[in-house]
């Protein structure tokens, strides 16, 4: 197959349109509130377009290197073994709201260590499955080997905690077994034998419980656990088929909590109606599209697996957030790719990209 000079140009258009139109949006939900408690209204856009630069930057250079350079087994077990001391050093700091999931610079940035073990994951699954696409019928020597480090990743980011994030994680792992050609029932032996740790964490925590009974009736508590995904529809339900217009939603004015980050397609809904939602729609399945064709197209079984990876990794994302904020979901603090306030979430997204984007070099 011939080699394309150049990247995926609908691909690369498509990630500028989502981060542009984030940052909108960023600025849309953030700046009366950024205004009342720190002073000025583009405080937290500013911030945002910062971490943008960043990963597009990122994005560029990584498009330039070569895909091939991760197949490489020093590169996947550096890349394991410093997320894996990341995720057990996160425990060292300073907890936020009973949570160990960031390393604090100061007041000048935070960082999130388990944004980075989602392409982790994926370099590593991929440099793992591709020689052994024939052994996928092997439940000890192959698939059971293949989860061993997702698991440990995943129980650190659980214990952070962060099940949200450790959900993706193993939603992105199976389909990228699937896709190997692991069995069904493979696949359920281990998350059958997971499942007593997950009703644990779900049933047994209180504030978990708590959330799961909200989201089965949140107008039973409509001023306290309730509030949140009613505000939610609220906002969704104001928006209508057009929207009441950029900058004019009313939910956003300290009713909707965390409008900029985990619950930014509110305000999408609200300020651009259906409309608007079916527009971001559009793009993430666009993007999908794209990603998603790079895999198929892919000869070299490593750059299919990391494409696959790379764009499930994103769809799985914006499935959760989006049903979250429709109340499809229990409430989870899974940002929308691209769009969300978050720093490390735009810039490691952004990176992943740039190697997609590397990969399209490969295709016609």
């Amino acid at each position: 197959m011939a080699k394309r000079v150049g990247v995926d140009k609908w691909l690369f258009g498509i990630v500028l349109l989502l981060v542009l139109f984030g940052l909108v949006e960023v600025f849309s939900a953030s700046a009366v509130m950024a205004k009342a408690t720190v002073g000025s209204a583009y405080s937290y856009v500013a911030r945002q377009a910062l971490w943008v630069l960043l990963g597009l930057i990122a994005m560029v250079v990584l498009m330039q290197i070569d895909y091939r350079r991760y197949n490489n087994q020093k590169v996947v077990a550096w890349a394991l073994g410093v997320e894996v001391f990341l995720l057990l050093a996160v425990f060292a700091m300073h907890d936020s709201h009973h949570t160990h999931r960031w390393f604090r610079f100061g007041g000048l940035f935070t960082f999130q260590p388990s944004e980075i073990a989602k392409p982790v994951l994926i370099v590593y699954l991929a440099y793992f499955l591709q020689s052994r696409i024939h052994l996928m019928d092997d439940l000890k020597g192959t698939v059971l080997k293949a989860i061993a480090l997702p698991a440990l990743v995943t129980v650190l980011i659980a214990a952070e905690p962060d099940l949200g994030t450790a959900i993706v994680c193993v939603a992105v792992t199976v389909l990228m077994l699937y896709l190997a050609g692991a069995k069904v029932w493979h696949l359920s032996i281990p998350l059958m034998a997971a499942t007593p740790a997950l009703a644990y964490m779900l049933l047994m925590v209180p504030w978990r419980l708590a959330r799961i009974k909200v989201f089965m009736n949140p107008e039973a508590d409509p001023r306290g656990a309730g509030f949140h995904i009613l505000q939610s529809l609220i906002a969704v339900g104001t928006g209508g088929f057009r929207g009441l217009g950029l900058m004019e939603g009313r939910q956003k004015l300290f009713y909707l909590p965390e409008p900029h980050t985990d619950f930014i397609f509110a305000n999408v809904c609200e300020e651009l109606g259906l409309i608007g939602a079916v527009c971001i729609v559009a793009l993430f399945v666009a993007l999908g599209y794209r990603g998603l064709r790079a895999a198929v197209l892919s000869t070299d079984p490593f750059a299919r697996f990391l494409a696959f990876g790379l764009t499930t990794v994103i769809l799985v994302q914006a499935f959760f957030n989006m049903s979250v904020v429709l109340a499809l979901l229990p409430t989870k603090g899974i940002p929308l790719p691209f769009i969300s306030s978050g720093g490390t979430s735009v810039f490691i997204t952004l990176a992943s990209m740039g190697v997609l984007l590397n990969i399209t070099r490969e295709i016609d």
